[in-house]
């Protein structure tokens, strides 16, 4: 019943609660837009073997996601409630910060309902069901990060009270979307902006051009990002638990230090830098090389 550029202006026109959820109304979905989805799964997930981290592949055969279309939200939210508490409500578009913090804070995570059209198959600008539920749902099954994604959803309230949304933007950038973590002696993806795109998904790890740097939670606040082309800087965590760690806590006092510095261009270095080479793993004062 669909054509190929329905999706989204179907879900654009769906009343919406006073929370920006919408009904997924999944029955409304195409043929062509259910094939979409298998071929970008079957796609995404070929080129995510060895490169995604352990947690997401196995999530994503616990939540059966390889099943044959689109996946339904209630029935999907079912199973990983079960896992970590969480569920997926589905939203039209981008919600204000202030719904999404809400969101978050309450394990609830809003992923957008509507497939990107053909034309935009290798990539689209804005977040789709594809990208929302390939590349971030399979990490909320994951309890130390589910546990993360609840508390930035709470520090984002804090941040919005003390005018530091820009920073705290950065942290979510380089850790929800674009991170990269330690594992089984390599790097591995765990960022959905990452698992959800199969160029970036091989750049990340493999290209020579980016920097790679070790989690510093100062250093991230601080840096710049770029939303239009590949990251220019990734940043590697040790394990879910040292995110955690790091993180829970009131950032009052490091958004202080902050303020006292300069931001860091997306593509620049600090001397401070601990560099992670490609291939070894080895840390590296700088690139200069100390």
């Amino acid at each position: 019943m669909s054509n190929d550029t329905s999706s989204k202006n179907r879900y654009h026109d769906a009343p919406r609660a006073a929370d920006f959820t919408i009904d997924q109304a999944w029955e409304t979905y195409s043929a062509a837009e259910h094939d979409r989805w298998d071929r970008l799964f079957r796609r995404q997930r070929e080129i995510a073997k060895g490169r995604a981290c352990e947690a997401a592949l196995t999530a994503m055969a616990d939540l059966e996601l390889s099943a044959a279309g689109i996946p339904h939200m209630g029935e999907l939210s079912d199973k990983l409630k079960k896992l970590t508490g969480w569920r997926v409500v589905p939203v039209a578009e981008l919600v204000p910060d202030e719904i999404f913090f809400e969101h978050l804070a309450n394990r609830r995570f809003p992923a957008g309902a509507f497939i990107r059209p053909e034309k935009e198959f290798d990539y689209l600008q804005e977040p789709d069901i594809f990208h929302d539920i390939f590349g971030h749902v399979p990490m909320l099954a994951n309890p130390v990060f589910a546990d993360f994604m609840e508390a930035y959803g709470k520090g984002g309230q804090r941040a919005m009270q003390l005018g530091q949304l820009h920073n705290l933007a950065r942290l979510y950038w380089y850790t929800v979307e674009f991170g990269l973590i330690r594992e089984a002696g390599d790097l591995r993806i765990y960022g959905a902006g990452i698992l959800s795109s199969p160029n970036e998904t091989v750049f990340a790890l493999e290209d020579d051009s980016p920097n790679r740097v070790a989690f510093d939670l100062q250093r991230i606040m601080r840096t710049k990002y770029i939303i239009d082309d590949f990251q220019q800087t990734y940043f590697v965590i040790d394990s879910f638990d040292a995110l955690l760690d790091a993180c829970y806590k009131d950032f009052g006092g490091v958004y202080d230090e902050v303020k006292s510095k300069p931001a860091v261009e997306a593509h620049e270095t600090v001397p401070e830098d601990a560099l992670i080479h490609r291939g070894t793993l080895d840390y590296f004062r700088t690139k200069a090389g100390l």
